[in-house]
């Protein structure tokens, strides 16, 4: 039987770990365990306010496809928010398509 720390994997694939947080934050690195455990006070806290679960599942959903992405591709949160901070700091995205070559490759693909 796998640990937690040691997800199953299905044909090499890494497979998402289960929604609970000791599922999650045995697959997270350190700097990401400590983020989670930040996110995680603060929900239980709003939580135990408003008797209400609802942050408490939206969290542990968040972080199972963040630590599924992590699984997949080592970094690719800390990635992702130096991307989002890029288009926040110039307004725009360098890096992007235009409309009209995105358009064109949703073409290319439905014809295949």
């Amino acid at each position: 039987m796998a640990s937690p720390a040691e997800p199953i994997r299905s044909e090499g694939e890494p497979v998402a770990p289960s929604a609970d947080p000791v599922s999650i934050r045995a697959c997270l690195t350190p700097m990401l365990v400590a983020e989670f455990d930040r996110e995680w006070e603060l929900v239980l806290d709003q939580a135990k306010a408003s008797k209400d679960l609802a942050g408490v599942r939206t969290l542990l959903t968040k972080w199972r496809h963040i630590t599924y992405g992590e699984l997949r591709d080592p970094g690719s949160y800390y990635r992702m928010l130096a991307k989002a901070e890029q288009l926040q700091r110039l307004g725009t995205n360098p890096g992007a398509g235009s409309l009209e070559d995105m358009k064109a490759l949703i073409r290319e693909r439905q014809a295949d």
